[in-house]
């Protein structure tokens, strides 16, 4: 009985040294490709949904700022001007008490792009805009246009 609870230990101590069988690895694998199939589309989906709010939040602040510009300077940037005089002062301006923005660098979408700016605007005052990850007009999901006027 004892040489058969020897044999038995070897044989268990023979199989943990194996490791795993090819189909065990197999399976591993098709249940992770599948789980990534699954999951991400699903992640990218927040990420760019994630980098319209982003775009949002950024024409909210630079928005602020174009508007403590004009209670200072009596008027909003020239399209020709643009969204740098908000960090530095033209040459024509003697009421300008900038930098409007904290880290006085323009901020760029969260595509890379220079936003958008236009005065006097066809929605307003001015136009503040980035043309979503595309960089085309219109479009859907993260191709969004993002806007200061809606």
């Amino acid at each position: 009985m004892q040489w058969f609870e020897d044999l038995e230990c070897a044989n268990n101590r023979y199989r943990a040294a194996r490791g795993f069988t090819l189909l065990e690895l197999l399976v591993v694998m098709v249940i992770l490709g599948l789980l990534a199939g699954l999951v991400g589309p699903q992640v990218m989906k927040h990420v760019g949904a994630s980098k319209t709010k982003t775009a949002r939040l950024q024409i909210e602040e630079l928005s602020t700022a174009l508007d403590v510009y004009r209670l200072e300077t009596g008027q909003y940037p020239s399209s020709d001007e643009g969204l740098e005089v908000l960090i530095q002062k033209p040459a024509n301006s003697d009421k300008w008490n900038g930098p409007y923005l904290r880290k006085r660098v323009l901020p760029k979408d969260p595509w890379g792009q220079a936003y958008r700016y236009r005065s006097p605007g066809e929605n307003g005052g001015y136009d503040l805009y980035s043309l979503g990850a595309d960089s085309t007009e219109g479009g859907n999901g993260e191709n969004t246009d993002v806007v200061s006027w809606r």
